[in-house]
């Protein structure tokens, strides 16, 4: 759960990066109050066919000006950017303005702005908007993760506060998209958990707002078995690590980024707890991961 503590626990520059990223979301916000409105909506389809709509296009413009003119040092490696050099970057913005385009489209409200500054491969800033509830989770690595909420000008801040007391866990909670299932890997991996009779609960849900279920306790594990991006998942892994969690491949390897050839990512499995891999290592270990 997360409790209340006082401005002054965050750093000024997390407290600068919500407020860009509560810009965003404003941005955000309205373009899509226009889309419901049926007002004049531009969307495109990309070279792999993933649409992309204004919105996305106008949070990526304002967001990249505010990390330049404010890190002018540090590269950015945004969906609706330019990716060459990359591969010579060792610190760097890793963002994705709009994450769960389909989400908007459908008018579901589960999107969210990713952004994670990556140093060696990690994600070592970590940062997950959801427009529409006007919350961002946030989080240095090695530090417990914040939640910091804003209504107008009013500003709440909490911080994760692990739970005291381990209670059993009578069933296992697994985010599902909301769409038909792209790989035959999740029905044999549910048919796995029947198997060994673990009782188990699909949590529909969108986009990166998985991830905040998660830390939130109402998600225990996200499998993915169809294709993501590095900017889906980074920031959400940062978030993960930073309360005992991770995401890993289905050799039980935690992912890292901007270390190969495309962005792309394999299979993988995000879990609330790491220790939830015993359970599922029968399953997950030496099946064949989608480079």
């Amino acid at each position: 759960m997360f409790k209340d503590v006082a401005l002054q626990q965050m750093s000024q520059k997390l407290q600068h990066l919500c407020e860009i990223l509560r810009q965003a979301s404003q941005i955000l916000c309205q373009e899509y109050q226009s889309f419901i409105d049926g007002q004049q909506f531009n969307i495109e389809e990309k070279k792999d066919h993933s649409p992309v709509t204004q919105a996305d296009i106008k949070a990526n413009d304002y967001i990249t000006a505010q990390l330049r003119q404010n890190f002018p040092d540090l590269p950015i490696l945004s969906e609706e950017g330019l990716h060459q050099g990359r591969q010579n970057w060792q610190t760097f913005w890793l963002l994705d303005p709009l994450d769960g385009t389909k989400e908007f489209i459908d008018q579901t409200g589960e999107f969210t702005i990713n952004l994670s500054l990556i140093n060696a491969g990690e994600s070592v800033i970590s940062a997950i908007a959801v427009p529409l509830q006007h919350t961002i989770y946030i989080g240095e690595q090695g530090d417990l993760p914040f939640k910091w909420q804003w209504q107008q000008e009013q500003i709440r801040l909490m911080k994760f506060a692990p739970s005291v007391s381990q209670q059993d866990r009578a069933i296992l909670r697994i985010a599902m998209s909301r769409r038909p299932e792209r790989s035959a890997l999740y029905a044999e991996f549910l048919h796995y958990l029947q198997q060994q009779h673990i009782e188990y609960q699909k949590v529909a849900a969108g986009s990166a707002y998985k991830f905040c279920m998660m830390l939130e306790d109402q998600i225990d594990v996200y499998p993915r078995f169809h294709p993501t991006s590095e900017w889906d998942i980074a920031a959400g892994q940062g978030l993960l690590q930073s309360i005992g969690g991770n995401v890993f491949d289905l050799n039980h390897q935690p992912f890292q980024y901007n270390q190969r050839a495309s962005l792309l990512n394999g299979n993988f499995i995000a879990l609330r707890q790491i220790q939830d891999w015993s359970i599922l290592a029968d399953f997950l270990q030496g099946r064949t991961i989608a480079d």
